[in-house]
Formats: structure tokens, C-alpha cells, sequence
């Protein structure tokens, strides 16, 4: 049986890793240019495939059926064989709205701003209307957002922000005061731009994940006859602790590299310091570069290896006490990433070789000036006291 997914690039797509975890079969991605998608296709050599960027149109023709919400969508991203014949339908209508009746967020009576004009955008606008929406507007990338600054609802379906162009933005969230949910369909990174913003600002938001479980179990059944709906959770919480980061801040000295380790080992992640990849990148240890070059340096190089490693999965991530201090740093540590900070006392910090933390007072004054910052940004603080394991087990419970 020959079950998969195609698209124009699938470099990013988890869908591989959630077909198989619910192990009745075997599935594949199928990268194609316009051309082999058409060959394949007319082909027919599949048993269930599902389609995504950009064919989730160009693949109607093809069908001998379509099922009546894809029809009325204008978009399919299911196809299945039976009897013979070649079925189409959409998914993403269950997977959208599993997503937003799962953070809580209705379109009931609010004004709802898509973004994109795509196969995706023609589902939610589907899932819009049945809904009742009181008002829906669709504007394509780059627009003039003037006339939809009251909107209520925010739907990103574009591809921007999509890994690995993570960061990139596609509109100021400030301009939307009246706006009380996001909704971003993409899933890699785990938290876009747009989300990272509605965070900010208390505003309730998902990300593409929840979307593209629900409609995986969706065709999964079309494929199989099989029920996967139940599994949704189970199979979203397993994705999330495969792809989740663990980022540890706080204080120099405090043990993010030793836990970091110990953690990364017992979690099965792989582990990562920033400091000692910047100081491989330099060519020359922490205080040379602070001596020769100065903080500012240090800090330019810093931000490239968190933006590098920040877009990232599965990693253990030990950063510098300093990382805190950009807003662009902890941007990019926090899209895939749960983020620890490991409070340590000042007077147990390591000081040795740390061209910040000379003397005590040095020390009093640089906590004074980072613990907002550590609070601001952590999703956890967890106490070093006791040994090593202990706290890597604090952790663990919380994470």
C-alpha cells in the first residue's frame, strides 16, 4: 500500500512522522515540480495520498469524485482510492476547526481577517461561514490592511514564516486592537512571528500543529476505515516532546551547561552550549573575545548562533547569562522552544573565566538587572539546590 504525501517542497513536514506513529502504514513525502505532479498523478500507482502546496487545486480534475464540502470549499487535500475510482475531499475543514475549538477561540459573530488567497484560505473561509462569522475579509500578502484594522479574528495561511524563513513578519499586530484570536496554520516553527506577537499582547493563538494532526486522523480513517480521531492529543503531545527545544537561562554560573548535558541525556535530545558554539565559530575563548573585540561583538556573534540553533528541534539548549538582553534572541529561542530558568543564589555562582562576574557587586548588580528579564521570558523557574539530578528532574517534572 503506497500512502503519502505531495507537494512542491516538503523539506519542513512533520506529516511522515504522525502517519507512521499511528502505525497501521507506511508513508511517504513525494517533493514534486509541477510536471512529475501531474505523471504521478495520472499514474495512479498510489492507494491515499494527501496534497499540499500548490496542488490542492490543480489535483480536482484529476478526481472522479469529490465529496460535497470540497466542492463547496473549491479545494482538496485527500485523495483515496475506491471501487476503483479516485475520491477527493478536505481535510483541513476538521483540522481547522479542531484547532480553533482547541484554544478556545470562535468566529461566531467576529470579524475575520484571512491571510492568503490559497487552497488553505478556501477552507477556513468555508469554516468561517459555518461558523458565523459576522464578517469575513481575504487579502493577499502585502496588502494595504487599513480597512481591517477592527477585524476580531487573524488567520494566517500563507507560508510566511515558514522554516526555514522563520522571523519573517507579515503584518504589526499593534495595528489591530480589537483583535481577540490568532490562528497561524503553520506548524514548523512551532510558533510564528504573528504568534510570538499575540503572546505579547495576552491574545489567545495556535499554531498550525493541532490543524495538521486533526486532518492527518481525518484521512488516516479515509485511508484505512480505520477511527483515529482519539488519538489526536496523544499523538499531538508526542510530537510536541520530539520537537519541543528545552532552553535554559539565567545567571552565569548558574549550571545551564552541566544540566543542559545531563538533561539533553536522559530526554534523548541532542545538546547544544551557544558559548562554546560562538567560541568554535571565533576561534578564541569567551574573554579573548570580549578583550579584543569587545561585548558588542560578543553579542553579534551570540544572536547568529541562537537564530541558527533556535529554528531548530529537539535540542537541549544552554545559553549565556546574557542572552536575555535582545529581544530578537529570545524571539528565536522561543518559537520551538520551552524556555527554563535555572535560579541559582548569587553566592553559588560559578566565577571563574567569566569576564562579566568579577566580584560580588558585580554580580548583585547584573542580577538586579536580568531578573525581570528571566521572569519575562521563562515558561519555568526551577531552583538549583541539592545535585545534579535533582534539579534535571525538577525540570522534567514541569516540562
Amino acid at each position: 500500500m503506497i500512502y503519502g504525501l505531495i507537494g512542491e517542497n516538503l523539506s519542513y513536514s512533520f506529516s511522515k512522522l504522525i502517519h507512521e506513529k499511528l502505525g497501521d502504514y507506511q508513508y511517504e513525502l513525494f517533493s514534486l515540480n509541477a510536471g512529475q505532479f501531474e505523471n504521478y498523478i495520472s499514474g495512479g500507482n498510489f492507494d491515499g495520498l494527501n496534497i499540499t502546496i500548490p496542488y490542492k487545486k490543480a489535483v480536482m480534475p484529476f478526481c472522479d469524485e469529490i465529496s460535497e464540502i470540497a466542492k463547496k470549499i473549491g479545494s482538496v487535500n485527500t485523495v483515496y482510492k475506491k471501487d476503483g475510482k479516485l475520491y477527493g475531499t478536505n481535510t483541513d475543514y476538521d483540522g481547522f476547526l479542531y484547532m480553533s475549538q482547541r484554544c478556545g477561540i470562535s468566529l461566531r459573530g467576529k470579524k475575520v481577517l484571512i491571510l492568503g488567497t490559497g487552497g488553505t484560505s478556501l477552507t477556513v473561509q468555508k469554516c468561517a461561514r459555518d461558523e458565523g462569522a459576522s464578517e469575513i475579509s481575504t487579502v493577499r500578502r502585502n496588502h494595504d490592511f487599513s480597512n481591517d484594522y477592527d477585524a476580531e479574528i487573524i488567520v494566517n495561511t500563507t507560508p510566511v514564516g515558514t522554516f526555514p524563513n522563520n522571523g519573517e513578519k507579515i503584518l504589526d499586530l499593534a495595528d489591530f486592537p480589537k483583535c481577540k484570536g490568532v490562528l497561524d496554520v503553520i506548524y514548523n516553527p512551532l510558533r510564528t512571528d504573528l504568534l510570538l506577537r499575540a503572546k505579547e499582547r495576552h491574545i489567545l493563538y495556535s499554531g498550525g500543529l493541532p490543524m495538521l494532526v486533526a486532518q492527518a486522523t481525518a484521512a488516516a480513517a479515509l485511508f484505512t476505515g480505520k477511527n483515529y480521531e482519539r488519538q489526536n492529543e496523544e499523538v499531538i503531545k508526542w510530537l510536541l516532546d520530539s520537537i519541543k527545544n528545552i532552553v535554559l537561562i539565567g545567571m552565569p554560573g548558574s549550571g545551564k551547561s552541566t544540566v543542559g548535558k545531563h538533561l539533553a541525556e536522559k530526554l534523548g535530545k541532542t545538546f547544544v552550549d551557544l558559548d562554546e558554539a560562538v567560541v568554535e565559530c571565533a576561534g578564541m575563548s569567551i574573554p579573548d573575545i570580549f578583550s579584543k573585540y569587545g561585548a558588542p561583538a560578543f553579542r553579534a556573534m551570540e544572536t547568529t548562533a541562537v537564530k541558527e540553533y533556535g529554528k531548530q528541534k529537539n535540542l537541549v539548549i544552554a545559553t549565556g547569562g546574557g542572552v536575555v538582553l535582545k529581544k530578537e534572541n529570545m524571539d528565536a529561542l522561543m518559537q520551538n522552544s520551552v524556555i527554563v530558568f535555572l535560579n541559582r543564589k548569587l553566592d553559588s555562582l560559578a566565577m571563574d573565566g567569566r569576564p562579566l562576574s568579577k566580584d560580588m557587586a558585580s554580580l548583585q548588580k547584573m542580577y538586579k538587572q536580568r531578573l525581570p528579564l528571566y521572569d519575562r521570558y521563562s515558561d519555568y523557574m526551577i531552583k538549583v539546590s541539592g545535585s545534579v539530578d535533582e534539579v534535571v528532574n525538577r525540570i522534567i517534572d514541569k516540562y
